[in-house]
């Protein structure tokens, strides 16, 4: 039997700047799995409801863990942007923001690229429209507002594209005004702070570290370097952005429910947007940490799955034992106790699981999932015919995020605010 797979705790510096950027696109990639099944069930205005609310319900949360994380303790723009920029919503290079500094209170961004515009582009500018005007306005602000309740964020210009190959794709401005009135906190996120996922404890930053940065109180940069971070931040960074997905999957389900017919219909969608994600982050992550296709490399797969963890919150444990690999999952975790994705897992429902296991190798497949004393227990081992890419998974696929390859842009530079005077 081996040692239970690692999770970030367990990475080296290299892994964890290699795996970040990953988690975030993953986070991206819940839509991406998601909103094709409402759109089947309900059509296009209530997916682009269910859209708002779920990322109103979860951004204003995982953005105060965030900044508290590491020390982003300011009102102003470039605090904002420190924020986005390790914000599932936005991931780097997929979602390209360039950020312009004005001042303490004013600035801009233009997206140079944008990975979610190119998804929806082809379905035509009707969800084009949805996303870009529909969804942005309100998300957008309820983002700011864990900054500044003053803030507000207005497009220039944003699609659908005229021209239809229009570059920046669009461009926003950030103004924070002080005799501005305060916008409210969403009830849905007021109701959020109030769950496990919205106060659990997570891995302490050192921050007396000297092997990189161990906060993010110095100047914006234009792209974070990962790897000139601290292991130990990089850990916490790591699990916040885990922990992001788990806020973003409990929002989707709050608002499925106001519009679902039935508990069971809850259930199905709820359980099909988890398996897409599982698969399609599975793959990416056994690519970008070079993992075997095998056991072990499952394991170390579920170790890192945001779905699963992080640890803290959810406490599923994998192992190889001889020939198979077992994972727990307990019924008293935090995970359980707020309802979100890991209480889809059952003796009779374990696609997220095998979902993952295809991912990793077609042939390892779940051969056997028992209630034990304290939870469940999923065994994978290899089987003699491959398992076929689930049709959750493939619909996910489409995004562009699935085959989309993170670049070098080198070391982090400053942005120097405009009227600086520098």
């Amino acid at each position: 039997m081996t040692d239970t797979a690692p999770n970030y705790r367990d990475l080296t510096a290299a892994q964890l700047a290699v795996i970040v950027p990953e988690l975030l696109l993953s986070g991206q990639m819940i839509d991406r799995s998601g909103m094709a099944h409402l759109i089947s069930a309900f059509g296009r205005e209530v997916m682009g409801r269910i859209a708002i609310e779920e990322w109103k319900a979860a951004s204003p949360v995982y953005t105060h863990r965030m900044r508290v994380a590491l020390g982003i303790d300011g009102d102003g723009v470039e605090d904002m942007f420190k924020c986005l920029q390790l914000d599932i919503g936005a991931p780097p290079q997929f979602m390209d923001f360039r950020y312009r500094v004005d001042d303490r209170y004013h600035g801009s961004f233009i997206l140079a690229h944008c990975g979610a515009l190119m998804d929806v582009e082809p379905l035509g500018d009707d969800y084009v429209t949805t996303m870009c005007h529909h969804i942005e306005d309100p998300t957008f602000d309820a983002t700011a507002i864990a900054t500044n309740r003053r803030a507000r964020i207005r497009p220039v210009h944003r699609p659908p594209r005229r021209p239809t190959d229009r570059s920046p794709h669009c461009e926003w401005t950030v103004s924070i005004e002080p005799d501005r009135e305060e916008l409210p906190l969403p009830d849905d996120a007021v109701e959020m702070f109030g769950t496990r996922a919205g106060s659990v404890a997570l891995s302490a930053i050192d921050t007396a570290a000297t092997d990189g940065f161990v906060d993010y109180r110095g100047p914006l940069a234009a792209d974070l370097q990962f790897r000139e971070w601290s292991r130990s931040a990089l850990i916490r960074i790591a699990e916040e952005v885990a922990l992001q997905q788990q806020l973003l999957s409990l929002g989707f389900l709050w608002s499925l429910r106001r519009v679902a017919e039935s508990e069971d219909q809850v259930t199905e969608i709820f359980r099909k947007q988890l398996v897409g994600v599982a698969g399609l982050t599975a793959q990416r992550l056994r690519t970008a940490l070079r993992l075997g296709a095998d056991l072990d490399g499952l394991a170390a797969v579920i170790g890192v799955h945001p779905a699963f963890g992080p640890m803290q919150y959810a406490g599923v444990r994998a192992a190889v034992r001889d020939d198979a690999l077992v994972v727990h999952i307990p019924d008293d975790s935090d995970a359980v106790v707020d309802g979100g994705w890991i209480t889809l897992l059952a003796p009779d429902h374990v696609e997220p699981v095998q979902a993952i296991a295809t991912a990793v190798d077609p042939y390892l497949q779940v051969s056997d999932a028992r209630r034990v004393v304290g939870g469940l227990e999923v065994t994978v081992t290899r089987g003699a015919v491959p398992h076929k890419e689930s049709g959750e998974v493939a619909i996910a696929r489409f995004s562009s995020g699935a085959s989309f390859e993170f670049g070098d842009r080198g070391r982090s530079i400053p942005i120097t605010p405009v009227n600086s005077g520098v």
